[in-house]
């Protein structure tokens, strides 16, 4: 784990944003113009989907993957310029916000400005042609960390974008060593003490595979050595095979405590129920009261709460990366936002970054008890997450207690709370 990760992470909201799909032309202007709202929403952190030039040379759709980059220290002339994006910065911290950028250091474009200056760098098949490791990514070239001179580039290019945002989403991150990201965060940190390090870490299933390959790909627990906050892809299948109804939720529960013994004491996970890999939250829970209870349980679940643009307006679609293909902004809901905005608040409670944490299932009602404690403190919460109704256990004493979600009155009789459609949090701070 990085040693000095600050758990107050674990009280922070993020926003990601893909700039070509965002607002009438795509641009940082664009965004530049929306920051009211999305400050408004609640959010600490913004993070930019690659803001690089695309390579033209073997590109998907017609204008080419964002992760099919060509130059690392380059802006994207689709989006504006240096000085464009330089402005957008400070007026994101001006606020009160941090920005971070997207990191690709596993593979460039065919066309890169690194295969034309150091083909050196470059990773080569047996019979000497470049090419990649995995996967069906014909777009990209992978690199070659066993050259240490490419371990310099990247991480003067790392210290210079340091010099200008808030840290760094690295994409596919256990493909890369862990040497290198350790190195990384060491020398970045001369130029930005406070870097954010946001590791994109693999499923199970897929490190297994790449493994069986013999080609080196770190878990969770590696990737934490060098990052602060890791992706929640060790939990996802059962993320997903609990809403298709092959597993229960005690299962899918399970696994999620387990992270409080597995990893380090300070780590921070990213919550979220969609990103731009994923199906939207929508189309995979359609009904709104149940989204509703799985947004409140996102949010209340110990780390970084994820909003992928669009969420909030109950976007259906999953934008393409290679077309412009705009976030529908029609969907807007105020009942939907002003949960959001709620939400946020209670990611603010002091005890969700360092309270005694777990979560208990009730296999019965598709609900989840959640619970963080510290001394005679205690901050509850109730997710309904299929609309069932009827009484479930719950560890308060009997009394009347308020949801601060929405102020309505709960009782607890005999040990015992009644299920409601909406989500239940309650705060108890002596």
């Amino acid at each position: 784990m990085a040693k000095d990760t600050l758990i107050n992470l674990r009280n922070q909201v993020m926003y990601c944003i893909y700039v070509r799909n965002y607002g009438p032309n795509g641009t940082f202007k664009d965004v530049e113009n929306d920051l009211n709202r999305i400050k408004d929403l609640g959010t600490d952190i913004i993070w930019f989907m690659p803001i690089h030039p695309i390579g033209v040379e073997g590109k998907k759709g017609s204008l080419g993957c964002p992760y099919s980059i060509k130059d690392y220290r380059e802006i994207n002339p689709e989006y504006g310029t240096m000085k464009d994006f330089k402005e957008l910065v400070d007026k994101i911290h001006d606020a009160g916000m941090k920005c971070i950028i997207d990191v690709v250091y596993n593979h460039t474009s065919k066309d890169s400005r690194l295969l034309t200056e150091y083909p050196e760098y470059f990773y080569r098949k047996q019979d000497g042609t470049l090419g990649g490791k995995v996967g069906d990514w014909t777009d990209v070239i992978d690199l070659d960390y066993e050259n240490r001179n490419l371990w310099k580039y990247q991480i003067d290019t790392l210290k210079m974008w340091a010099g200008i945002v808030d840290g760094f989403r690295c994409d596919v991150a256990p493909l890369v060593p862990i040497d290198f990201w350790i190195k990384a965060r060491a020398e970045v940190k001369k130029v930005n003490s406070n870097c954010i390090w946001l590791a994109e870490t693999l499923d199970f299933g897929f490190i297994k595979y790449l493994r069986s390959k013999g080609i080196d790909c770190a878990s969770d627990g590696e990737a934490y050595q060098a990052f602060d906050i890791c992706y929640e892809y060790d939990i996802w299948d059962s993320f997903n095979k609990y809403l298709k109804g092959e597993c229960t939720l005690s299962h899918y529960v399970d696994r999620l405590n387990m992270q409080e013994s597995i990893y380090p004491k300070n780590y921070v996970k990213l919550r979220y129920l969609e990103n731009h890999d994923q199906p939207r939250a929508k189309k995979i829970i359609p009904d709104t009261q149940d989204l509703r209870n799985w947004l409140a349980f996102t949010y209340f679940q110990k780390g970084t709460t994820l909003i992928y643009a669009g969420q909030e307006a109950q976007n259906t679609n999953c934008p393409s990366l290679f077309e412009i293909d705009k976030v529908d902004w029609a969907g807007i809901d105020e009942n939907f936002t002003s949960l959001m905005k709620k939400l946020y608040n209670v990611k603010k409670i002091s005890l969700v970054k360092d309270g005694d944490y777990k979560l208990v299932p009730f296999n019965e009602l598709d609900t989840v008890a959640g619970y963080y404690e510290r001394n005679n403190s205690k901050l509850v919460g109730i997710f309904s997450l299929k609309g069932k109704h009827g009484l479930i256990n719950i560890e308060l004493k009997d009394g009347v207690y308020t949801n601060i979600l929405d102020n309505k009155t709960i009782e607890v009789k005999n040990g015992c709370i009644t299920l409601e459609d909406e989500p239940v949090i309650i705060n108890i701070n002596n």
